[in-house]
């Protein structure tokens, strides 16, 4: 009996099943890397309830990637495997590396530290003649004042971050320094360290960019990018950015998609990036011109925009992700694909943070007859921080629709009807 091919997943959470499925689907068999925090205890535990995964594999990648490189390349001695894949920003420039050492699809490691670096994505944009807002890097929290030559509000964030973490729109010059002294504070606590401090650090001062934003899912197979999806997040206006809503399609005319596709493209070039699945975050500046905020080589949400990409196109975006990072073709690439509703995903707000002590409502919204998925990802007990830190949203729910507008009207229900309710008392330090 033939063996089926085996791959390393890097960096991904259990709980979003989609990834798994879809393993299952292409006949893929996966060896999984505990996520970073989690024990390898609690990932063999919800291992064993996923058929598609037939090991875990746990590697020093935060505090020590040289030796877990090491025990990456043993194990492909003693159990070959076909293909790594990562699901993380953190973990990308790693596995782009280990890629290289192995011989597996991937990423070069240049167009991993690209991706990794949001200064190096703009300078990037910018020598190749695409749209970029105006920007200065700070390496020290005093250096402050040498944004203020920028046009206010402008938006400050660590150069290596990701999911929203320490984004802060500034809008005079008394909140820029607070804005830029709390990302210092959350870079040096979350991001100067293990496989997130890939660059020199540091933190990105740019212009504010008005209008809706929208993320781009992107399969790449040998140098030829192809759009799969594109998802509307609403009017994301800060001070903080905590993403609540997509929608797939996006309701946007095709004259703006196709521009969006033409933007998207030609930023996949100046990157370097030639393999694999990318998510591209993107404003829509007047609500017509398309200027790219950043992109991630890895899956959207965890997962979550594949099963929205799925249901909105018909494209099995998380499948053609795991065939291409074995080296065969994505069936995308030969196979009409049509949605089949307009699909679309909730994050609970945190709001004002703290020990959970209930989510209100959360028993009707899963009875809704619209509601494909409830993702549980922090239950009664466990602390939330608000933003501008980051450690999660309490629920997603995925819902499908006959029309977008439908959508918008459940998210308006899904707002009044969901409550995170917390313990009382100060929120928990650490």
């Amino acid at each position: 009996m033939a063996r089926r091919p085996t791959i390393v997943l890097v960096g991904q959470a259990l709980t979003f099943p989609w990834l798994f499925d879809a393993a299952t689907r292409a006949g893929i068999d996966l060896v999984v890397v505990p996520k970073s925090g989690a024990t390898v205890e609690d990932t063999r535990e919800a291992a064993a309830k996923i058929s598609s995964v037939v090991d875990v594999l746990p590697l020093t990648i935060d505090t020590d990637p040289a030796g877990a490189l090491a025990t990456l390349v043993e194990r492909y001695r003693r159990e070959p495997f076909d293909g790594i894949m990562a699901c993380a920003d953190r973990v990308v420039p790693f596995v782009a590396q280990a890629a290289r050492v192995l011989g597996l699809v991937g990423l070069t490691e240049e167009a991993a530290a690209a991706v990794r670096d949001k200064r190096s994505m703009r300078r990037l944009l910018r020598e190749a003649g695409l749209r970029t807002p105006d920007f200065v890097t700070l390496h020290d929290a005093d250096q402050w004042a040498d944004a203020l030559r920028l046009q206010f509000p402008v938006v400050v964030k660590p150069a290596n971050g990701y999911a929203s973490l320490g984004v802060i729109r500034a809008d005079n010059k008394d909140e820029l320094q607070a804005a830029v002294e709390r990302t210092w504070q959350l870079f040096s606590a979350h991001l100067d360290h293990g496989p997130a401090a890939v660059t020199d650090g540091g933190i990105l001062i740019e212009e504010y960019l008005d209008g809706a934003e929208i993320s781009v899912e992107s399969l790449i197979h040998h140098g030829e990018v192809r759009v799969c999806g594109i998802a509307y997040k609403g009017e994301l206006t800060g001070p903080y950015f905590e993403e609540v809503v997509f929608r797939v399609p996006a309701p946007l005319p095709a004259e703006v998609l196709a521009s969006v596709e033409r933007e998207v493209l030609a930023a996949h070039r100046a990157f370097g990036v030639t393999e694999g699945i990318t998510h591209t975050e993107l404003r829509l500046v007047g609500g017509t011109r398309p200027v790219l905020v950043e992109t991630g080589a890895r899956m959207g949400g965890s997962g979550t925009l594949h099963w929205l990409v799925q249901n909105g196109t018909g494209i099995d975006l998380a499948a053609d992700a795991l065939r291409i990072h074995i080296g065969q073709t994505p069936e995308c690439w030969t196979r009409e694909s049509k949605g089949t509703c307009f699909a679309a995903s909730y994050s609970l707000s945190v709001g004002e943070g703290g020990r959970i002590a209930r989510v209100r409502g959360l028993a009707e919204v899963q009875a809704d007859p619209r509601v494909e998925y409830v993702v549980r990802t922090a239950g009664p007990g466990s602390v939330l921080k608000p933003y501008p830190d980051w450690t999660g949203y309490p629920a997603i729910v995925m819902s499908r629709h006959d029309s977008d507008a439908e959508a918008v009207a459940f998210h308006d229900y899904l707002a009044r009807t969901l409550v995170v309710e917390y313990e009382p008392g100060e929120l928990p330090a650490g």
